[in-house]
């Protein structure tokens, strides 16, 4: 058994042993946070679900191949490779819907393509914003999200035109 494995384990049984040394009623503390973390599933439950199915139904609907063919002449003069637009689009909504389209891309042109290797570099440092402030804002009950998401979607934007950029300097490609 290698040490990783165990990892939780005792970090668990740590965390048990030194509540019960400061007098802590674990399986107490245990119990109430299960149940505020079940409030603040429920208060965020319907956000999420409202904002997966809108991921799907972009999806499914070809509005996103559309959007992509779209942009596709704006990408190219900013030197982001057309093919990752459909990225470039989901990415800020949902995490698993860019996830498989960017094993999608570098299945197709390679993981070490050039589009493979912007693609790898778009998803490592973006951020799904939309999800990100629909499960974070839902649990602080915050309903006025003010300059967030402009903010979070240009910091996208400025992410995605540079990432193109950052591959050719550190790949010369």
């Amino acid at each position: 058994m290698r040490v990783t494995e165990l990892v939780i384990p005792l970090l668990l049984g740590f965390v048990g042993v030194y509540g019960a040394a400061r007098r802590v009623d674990v399986y107490a503390a245990l119990t109430k946070g299960a149940e505020e973390g079940l409030g603040v599933l429920l208060r965020v439950l319907p956000s999420l679900v409202a904002l997966l199915t809108a991921v799907y139904m972009f999806r499914a609907s070809g509005a996103t191949d559309c959007l992509a063919r779209l942009l596709a002449p704006l990408l190219a003069a900013l030197g982001i490779p057309p093919e990752t637009a459909p990225l470039l689009l989901v990415r800020p909504v949902s995490g698993s819907a860019a996830l498989a389209v960017g094993g999608e891309l570098m299945e197709r042109f390679g993981a070490d393509s050039y589009i493979g290797r912007v693609a790898a570099v778009m998803l490592g440092s973006s951020e799904t914003t939309f999800y990100t402030a629909a499960v974070y804002y839902g649990a602080a009950g915050v309903r006025r999200t003010r300059y967030t998401i402009p903010a979070a979607l240009f910091a996208d934007g400025v992410m995605f035109v540079t990432s193109a950029l950052a591959v050719r300097v550190f790949f010369g490609t």
